[in-house]
């Protein structure tokens, strides 16, 4: 096993000491290069050890790639929502909601988008970062729908829309920072950034019954079938 440093006093590192600076490596490499690049060789090479060594601490790939990918999400998560400082009242929760979507659609945060965008795809044949990826999305959504409550209750957005419009900015943010990766989105993303956020805050009340789009002929065939 190697050691710390090669000089006369190098120290060899305790098995939680290896595990992490293992750990840190991986999370390096990911950032630089995505989580598609985390090979046992590929991680070995980035901490300066040897493949065995990090198979004997990792030994299942799958739950490895998964607990990468939580740590960094949940790190930037962790940042953004420390960050928010809405505070009381609709304009100055509004603003501080701006400035929460204007940060997650930062294009020095792509490094972090790529990762979420692959975790999507790898987690159809990785099921412990599948659980991962819908664990991380759940937090998000928890986090911002309380932001969303807090809304509600100045009346900066209606009684009743914080869960659904939780879930919209997700989807919304997700969408375009994805789209950003090959660079199809709007160059001026503040102005995306407002754009999505009125979206969000200022539609139609979310438990409006949608109108019926249906053919006349549709309709009355299940009239006909009710009467039957």
């Amino acid at each position: 096993m190697k050691t710390t440093s090669t000089g006369a006093g190098a120290r060899r590192m305790s098995p939680e000491e290896r595990d992490h600076s293992i750990l840190d490596g991986a999370i390096g490499l990911a950032r630089e290069s995505g989580l598609e690049s985390l090979t046992v060789r590929a991680v070995a090479a980035r901490v300066g050890v040897t493949p065995a060594l990090v198979a004997h601490y990792r030994p299942g790939m799958d739950a490895f790639v998964a607990d990468v990918f939580g740590l960094i999400v949940a790190a930037e998560r962790d940042e953004v929502i420390a960050a928010f400082d809405g505070a009381d009242g609709p304009a100055a929760l509004r603003a501080g909601l701006l400035r929460l979507i204007e940060t997650l659609l930062d294009a020095d945060r792509d490094d972090v988008t790529l990762i979420w965008v692959q975790a999507w795809a790898l987690g159809a044949r990785n099921e412990a970062l599948a659980a991962r990826v819908r664990q991380e999305m759940d937090a998000w959504q928890s986090a911002l729908e309380q932001i969303f409550a807090r809304a509600a209750a100045t009346d900066a957005i209606a009684a009743g829309r914080a869960d659904m419009a939780a879930w919209l900015l997700l989807a919304m943010v997700d969408g375009m920072n994805a789209h950003s990766l090959v660079k199809w989105a709007p160059r001026d993303r503040a102005d995306l950034a407002r754009r999505a956020l009125s979206a969000v805050l200022d539609t139609a009340p979310l438990d409006t019954a949608p109108p019926d789009t249906r053919s006349a002929d549709s309709r009355s065939a299940d009239s006909r079938s009710d009467d039957k």
